[in-house]
């Protein structure tokens, strides 16, 4: 809370970088438990990779200060300190080339460390890329992020651990925020919000049922129906379906791309949402779209009362499915 609070609101290069350290460094401990191999080694992963951004980001600021002579947040203004920049970014967030730690990373730690990796740890270095937009190297990011987009749509057709189809599905998202970022950046904000809801409420409705894995989900309409139909309209939120809140977001940065003459663009961002698509109908087909196999009575489990919190799961379901029709008042804001 305090990293990213430090990041979101300074106004100096140094301050920014030390909330974006504090950040990385008070999580690990949050990987690393329970101890365990696995969760040891994703930590080093992610602490490796974020160390090298914050490196990159350092002598970016530094370069950019020798340069310029300016330490403020908003004056990036030197071609290589942007380029930098935008290259350390894309580190943190995650976006191709530089995703192959995020899908590792999140395989290799419990589900609640790994909905605060995929959610809150996104937050501070969004809030940089959103103030220093319009300084960017622009083609370098929107290669990045079609890229992002098609290869988080590739990586997950053929996975059946729903953590990595859950990274995948971030990087695809980051590339729709990173892209839109250089024309209203306030679409960024928007997507970002949408997509934590929908991937909050995922997280939480399969730590409740303790499940990570595709084929698990055959039994869930057994345990618990209520949390299949959940989990239905959620991944339908999240690859963009009307009239789900996640239509929003995909709708407006298209017509954003297509009234920049931007054509080719939002048609390679739309048919990379066909990809995503696909592999959330696979976790809808596994899990509201077959039975589990009934030829005796030994499938009916003991319902036993949940242990797990479940108060936020409805509150951020309605959010992820039924937001489409304030889209006019969003439209007016951006």
């Amino acid at each position: 809370l305090l990293g990213t609070s430090i990041t979101l609101l300074s106004n100096h290069w140094l301050m920014a970088w030390m909330g974006l350290e504090i950040n990385t460094l008070a999580v690990i401990p949050m990987m690393t438990y329970p101890n365990n191999m696995r969760n040891t080694e994703s930590a080093i992963k992610y602490f490796l990779m974020q160390a090298t951004a914050s490196m990159i980001i350092m002598f970016a600021i530094i370069y950019n200060a020798w340069m310029t002579n300016q330490w403020t947040l908003f004056q990036i203004s030197n071609e290589w300190a942007t380029m930098f920049m935008t290259l350390a970014l894309a580190m943190k967030l995650g976006l191709a080339p530089f995703h192959f730690w995020v899908p590792e990373v999140t395989q290799g730690i419990p589900l609640t460390s790994g909905m605060i990796l995929l959610t809150w740890q996104k937050i501070a270095p969004t809030s940089i890329l959103y103030q220093i937009s319009p300084s960017l190297n622009m083609n370098m990011l929107a290669m990045m992020a079609i890229s992002s987009t098609l290869l988080g749509g590739w990586g997950g057709l053929n996975q059946t651990h729903l953590r990595k189809i859950l990274a995948y599905s971030s990087i695809a998202h980051m590339g729709w925020m990173t892209i839109i970022a250089l024309i209203n950046p306030t679409l960024t904000i928007l997507n970002l919000l949408i997509y934590f809801a929908a991937t909050l409420t995922m997280f939480l409705s399969l730590n409740m049922m303790s499940i990570t894995k595709i084929n698990a989900l055959s039994n869930l309409w057994n345990k618990s129906t209520p949390m299949t139909i959940i989990l239905l309209i959620t991944l339908l939120s999240l690859g963009g379906l009307p009239p789900l809140t996640g239509f929003m977001p995909k709708w407006l940065i298209l017509q954003e791309l297509s009234m920049h003459n931007n054509i080719m663009m939002a048609t390679m961002l739309a048919l990379s949402a066909l990809l995503s698509l696909f592999f959330y109908m696979r976790i809808i087909y596994m899990s509201a779209l077959t039975m589990f196999p009934s030829t005796n009575l030994s499938k009916f489990q003991w319902f036993f009362p949940t242990t797990k919190s479940t108060f936020m799961i409805p509150s951020l379901t309605i959010i992820s499915a039924m937001l489409l029709p304030l889209s006019p008042l969003v439209i007016i804001l951006t």
